[in-house]
């Protein structure tokens, strides 16, 4: 993800706001949410098809090369998103249980139609994890099992009684405008609280170990942020860690 995109959609350019603004401003190149250096060019994602369980499994990359993301055809959270980083995490989820059984996959993240796996290390070879991993999400949605259950815990950015406007206008700028887009990455944002001109977020899914996760912080949501509401003077992130919450301050 470049500044560029992000300013050049603050303008009110129009369109996704993760196309890089180039020479006259003619908006002609799309380029990874997360990324400046462009990308190799899009090549039809790679599927998986079992005639006998009649389900079509696509992968796409995302701009973090540990994670990637599975889209199942099928609704997986509706327009919600969970994330998994420990297999003690998965305790709502049985399918996320599943996946966690297999050898190198470090978390999980469920968005509304898709599942990013990160696997442990840049070591493990993709196609030595995909067959497992398809077989696993195909079987789980044969069966007929909820992806998560009823005590699954809610973390959204609905709004709230206790809200006030500045607190509404961040979170509709993120569920609108931000969330999207970082959804299409295989990832999320997450909102977390609003203090003293400081707004705490939480990256999910890809972002959370993407090497360009401070960009995507620092040029990407605190500059749109920033742009529309005055109030805001930096973004921080939020790391959950065995239950402590340690923050990394990403503000100017």
């Amino acid at each position: 993800m470049a500044a560029a995109r992000w300013l050049g959609a603050a303008a009110g350019l129009g369109g996704r706001f993760c196309c890089t603004m180039l020479k006259d401003h003619n908006l002609t190149t799309q380029h990874s949410f997360h990324q400046l250096v462009q990308k190799k060019p899009f090549l039809p994602s790679a599927a998986w098809h079992n005639a006998v369980r009649s389900m079509f499994i696509q992968t796409q990359d995302t701009p973090n090369p540990n994670s990637l993301k599975f889209i199942p055809g099928k609704e997986v959270l509706e327009s919600r998103t969970m994330e998994f980083s420990t297999p003690a995490a998965a305790f709502c989820s049985p399918l996320a249980r599943q996946l966690f059984k297999i050898e190198g996959v470090k978390s999980i993240f469920f968005g509304p139609d898709f599942i990013t796996i990160t696997k442990e290390s840049e070591d493990l070879d993709w196609n030595l994890l995909k067959p497992d991993i398809y077989a696993t999400i195909m079987d789980f949605f044969a069966s007929g099992l909820p992806v998560v259950t009823e005590e699954a815990p809610r973390t959204d950015t609905a709004a709230s009684e206790e809200d006030d406007e500045v607190v509404l206008m961040i979170k509709e700028l993120l569920d609108t405008r931000i969330r999207p887009t970082v959804q299409e990455d295989g990832g999320d944002v997450i909102y977390k609280g609003f203090e003293d001109g400081i707004v705490q977020l939480k990256l999910q899914g890809s972002c959370t170990s993407c090497p360009s996760s401070i960009i995507t912080l620092k040029n990407g949501i605190q500059n749109m942020l920033q742009f529309y509401i005055p109030e805001v003077e930096g973004v921080e992130q939020v790391v959950d860690n065995d239950d402590d919450v340690e923050k990394e301050a990403n503000s100017t």
